[in-house]
């Protein structure tokens, strides 16, 4: 660890400890740019599968000595907690978008990445539609690009890797999936991956699960 301060701060990850809450804080302080790479930095990733169940219960079963753990009852993206001043999205990150935000902020300008859905990535591509050829459930008119359009060019929907788009559709495209015969769990499951936490994934994911139990 080379003493701050620092230009820019790349930081991945989740906040899941104690300790981990209190270094993001120092880490903040000694960066002019805080930048979060990765689902797991910018929405708590698939550790936030935590914040929908019993954190104890969980311990219990997966650790042989769960007194020795040591975590918060939440695993939250980094901007809960400390001023982020740019979220690079996807599990993994595309590092061509990697290299234009460091460039970007190096320079003094805005990051120019594309808000746009995979949805224009697949039609760049020349894919045919997974969802309106096959019926196959794909998140993509709902997902922040850059992975390339990587699932449906081999034929299968869109995990949504990099998260929701700017105004993403969500609880839209869910009942167009429930309607073509996607049963509410597999809509919750489908919401509920790499980056479940983050809104609207999470609230209209939280809507089909309540239906799913009460009907």
């Amino acid at each position: 660890m080379e003493p701050g301060p620092y230009d820019i701060g790349l930081v991945e990850g989740s906040i899941s400890t104690p300790e981990e809450a209190e270094r993001i804080v120092q880490v903040r302080k000694e960066c002019r740019f805080l930048v979060t790479i990765g689902a797991c930095a910018t929405s708590g990733g698939i550790q936030a599968l935590k914040n929908w169940a019993d954190v104890e219960e969980y311990k219990r079963i997966v650790y042989a000595s769960p007194q020795y753990i040591d975590t918060l009852d939440t695993a939250s993206p980094v901007a809960a907690f400390v001023l982020v001043d740019f979220e690079l999205r996807g599990c993994p990150v595309n590092k061509y978008q990697l290299v234009e935000v460091i460039t970007a902020l190096i320079a003094g300008r805005r990051p120019q990445i594309a808000t746009s859905p995979v949805c224009l990535e697949c039609k760049r591509a020349g894919n045919v539609c997974v969802m309106v050829a096959e019926g196959t459930p794909c998140l993509g008119p709902i997902t922040h690009a850059g992975c390339g359009a990587l699932c449906p060019t081999y034929g299968r929907g869109c995990y949504s890797c990099f998260g929701p788009s700017e105004s993403a559709a969500a609880e839209a495209l869910c009942a167009h999936c429930e309607k073509t015969g996607t049963s509410k769990p597999t809509i919750v499951r489908m919401l509920r991956s790499f980056n479940g936490y983050l809104e609207p994934f999470k609230q209209v994911g939280d809507k089909y699960e309540r239906q799913a139990v009460n009907n």
